[in-house]
């Protein structure tokens, strides 16, 4: 039983959220400011979820690497009529300690909406003029740190302006509830309710 128990936690981990083909332009009708001359990078996250902490922490790696030379965004993506402050968990915290990065509230989910993005701790990286450069996360697997192949993709295309990878899979809890399975609700402790 415990190594059934093992190897469906180990399946459960390695298993990508729901994904979409990305918007290949910057939403017009998208809220995040850009900055003209930079490339914009937008991180979706959920702010009550355990898989993203690893996705925050590469992200901070990220932003170590890149510093002055993107427009960054850390956005916690919050249900309608949820209580004030609700976003604001040690994910929140974490992501405000990255130097250079802008944190926002998406109210009722629009902007996720907009950019199609489903699965806590998706990355889109922007070129200068809003084409879409990347999208996927940042992390090799659920909750895991260590080098990864979207962390190298995003710092290649911004540093030297290239790279052979242009999506990878998201790991993290799904955005949206409609998104949610009993499995992902037991295993990430994402909360539904208020």
């Amino acid at each position: 039983m415990v190594l059934f128990g093992l190897f469906c936690l180990a399946g459960y981990q390695n298993t990508a959220g729901r994904s979409e083909i990305t918007s290949t332009t910057w939403p017009v009708e998208s809220r995040i400011q850009r900055t003209p001359g930079m490339s914009t990078l937008v991180m979706m996250v959920h702010p009550h979820c355990p898989c993203s902490r690893a996705s925050i922490g590469e992200f901070a790696i990220l932003m170590a690497k890149v510093q002055g030379v993107v427009n960054a965004n850390v956005v916690f993506v919050k249900p309608a009529d949820f209580p004030e402050a609700w976003e604001k968990t040690d994910l929140w915290t974490s992501a405000t300690m990255i130097p250079g990065v802008k944190v926002g509230v998406d109210d009722g989910g629009s902007e996720a909406r907009r950019f199609r993005s489903h699965t806590s701790g998706q990355i889109l990286l922007y070129s200068v003029n809003g084409q879409l450069l990347f999208s996927g996360g940042i992390t090799a697997g659920r909750a895991h740190f260590g080098d990864n192949a979207g962390l190298s993709a995003v710092v290649s295309l911004l540093i030297q302006g290239n790279s052979q990878t242009k999506e990878t899979s998201v790991f993290g809890c799904p955005l949206f509830e409609e998104d949610r399975t009993g499995k992902e609700e037991e295993l990430c402790h994402v909360p539904h309710g208020k």
